[in-house]
């Protein structure tokens, strides 16, 4: 078989595979960005188009110029090249025309890049912090503060040899258990910071991309025209579970906002009135489970087994049937040189107490219970 039958073949199998692959694959490729549901958004659309026209236009130009004069003066027609050093007229032109598409170009940029910085007299105010690998938001008027973590479902999808076919998960690593809620038709400003390593807060259809620094406070803000979710990432390769970062975000009318700032501030309290009350063992186990699969499952496995030579097993680990003490410590405050993390800010007494209580309780661990008032006690 020649070379060029073989040639032939191959092309005609990856055309195969082009036009019969996955149909909703093909429908969701799309080459332009996304079009924004913001104020300032729909002006960055707008830039874009503007240049990408222009652009468009420029080079179709310029290549038909080319085009066309290689072949209407090829040496095949008798053409002759003219002999001549500098055209002060062909200069000027080259030099004029740039010039004027930039400065026609700089002036809508400069206007919707001086709006993209002004986050003054916001409606509301949000700190994300990024963590590894979560989001930590506060609503600085509102004294609410929450964790926002990749959801069980592409957490148990994503694990290693969990069986779970990832298709079969609806926005699959990009729906977390908690998204962050705003009303529509507000102005919304977004402080992002981070507690570890550079992480970047990025929601295309809201027109945000923000870097989270350690030790910096990064502003931006958006305000969306139309209620929905809008999904997001981490834009910053921050770590072994960078492409479990999501960000999701609920613009609601305003009522239902109101209406969600109550639940949280009623969940709070429940969650602060939660602490200071003895649990049985079996709400620690319940409580417990849901705590772990969304902080601890991603390191130590679902079942307790961990990655041997990176995280330690804790199915009849020494931590978890050894001293309560200890075990708290550790969630607490963390592990210097590790990657475990302190526990400690992101999680209420009453939940320590509960994962703590699961981890000695579940895989054959048969330790002590930890109450909230243990927790309490070694903070």
């Amino acid at each position: 078989m020649s070379a060029n039958t073989i040639t032939r073949k191959l092309r005609s199998f990856l055309y195969a595979v082009l036009l019969l692959g996955p149909g909703s694959a093909l429908a969701e490729y799309k080459l332009n960005m996304p079009e924004s549901v913001t104020v300032v958004g729909k002006e960055i659309f707008g830039l874009h188009m503007l240049v990408l026209w222009i652009v468009t236009i420029v080079g179709i130009g310029v290549f038909g110029v080319i085009i066309y004069s290689l072949f209407k003066h090829r040496k095949s027609k008798g053409a002759v090249a003219s002999q001549f050093h500098e055209s002060t007229a062909v200069e000027v032109i080259w030099t004029v025309i740039p010039l004027v598409i930039l400065v026609l170009i700089a002036i809508p940029a400069t206007k919707t890049l001086l709006k993209i910085e002004d986050s003054s007299n916001a409606d509301v105010t949000v700190k994300a912090t990024g963590w590894q690998w979560k989001w930590q938001y506060e609503y600085l008027d509102e004294d609410i503060s929450f964790f926002s973590n990749l959801d069980s479902d592409s957490n148990e999808a994503r694990e290693k040899g969990s069986g779970v076919n990832v298709r079969t998960v609806d926005n699959y690593l990009l729906d977390v258990d908690k998204p962050i809620v705003v009303p529509v038709n507000k102005k919304v400003r977004i402080l992002t910071t981070s507690n570890d390593v550079i992480h970047a807060w990025w929601v295309p259809d809201l027109g945000i991309k923000r870097d989270a620094i350690p030790g910096y406070i990064n502003e931006s803000w958006f305000k969306a025209t139309e209620t929905g979710t809008y999904r997001g990432q981490c834009a910053e390769l921050c770590g072994k579970d960078h492409g479990f970062m999501p960000i999701v975000v609920k613009v609601v009318a305003e009522n239902d906002y109101q209406n969600w700032v109550a639940e949280q501030k009623e969940a709070s309290a429940a969650a602060s009135a939660g602490s200071d009350r003895e649990w049985s063992e079996d709400e620690l186990m319940t409580r417990g489970e849901e705590v772990y699969k969304a902080n601890c499952a991603a390191c130590h496995q679902a079942n307790g087994e961990g990655v041997p030579g990176t995280f330690p097993a804790l199915a009849g680990g020494e931590l978890t049937t050894g001293s309560a003490e200890g075990h708290i410590d550790i969630v607490l405050n963390g592990k210097s040189g590790t990657s475990m993390q302190a526990f400690g800010p992101q999680l209420n007494d009453a939940d320590l107490a509960a994962v703590i209580t699961y981890e000695r309780k579940s895989w054959g661990n048969d330790a002590s219970v930890v109450q909230p008032s243990d927790v309490k006690a070694a903070r």
